[in-house]
């Protein structure tokens, strides 16, 4: 099993941008896809982000498209979220998550078996 740490959340203003990572320990990173998921309360955690194996291959939420990117770097078990020109709608919790689907980015949230304890990301209009 792997383990999830998430950093870099904050408060931002409208326009603004912030770069979140996730470090993994534990089970070899190299082995999952990696997936950033929010919420905001009341509503189900959402996918916005998710990044194979090899990072190779990457996919997106169209409401984030164009503005986030995912990336990883395997040498530090360590996948990030680089978000610009950020939105108030964008203000959430952040989740990183791992997948044994390593080959794919899984947009369904119940296809990652491992969850970080989540990052607040507050954008001020």
């Amino acid at each position: 099993q792997v383990q999830l740490v998430e950093s870099g959340g904050g408060l931002v203003q409208a326009g603004g941008s912030l770069r979140l990572s996730c470090a993994a320990s534990g089970r070899t990173f190299s082995s999952y896809a990696m997936g950033w998921f929010r919420q905001v309360p009341g509503k189900e955690r959402e996918f916005a982000a998710a990044i194979t194996w090899s990072g190779s291959s990457t996919s997106y939420a169209d409401s984030v498209k164009g503005r986030f990117t995912i990336s990883r770097d395997n040498a530090k078990s360590t996948v990030y979220l680089q978000m610009n020109s950020l939105k108030p709608e964008d203000t959430a919790v952040y989740y990183c998550a791992a997948s044994g689907r390593s080959n794919y980015t899984p947009v369904n949230r119940a296809h990652y078996g491992t969850w970080g304890q989540g990052t607040q990301v507050t954008v001020s209009s």
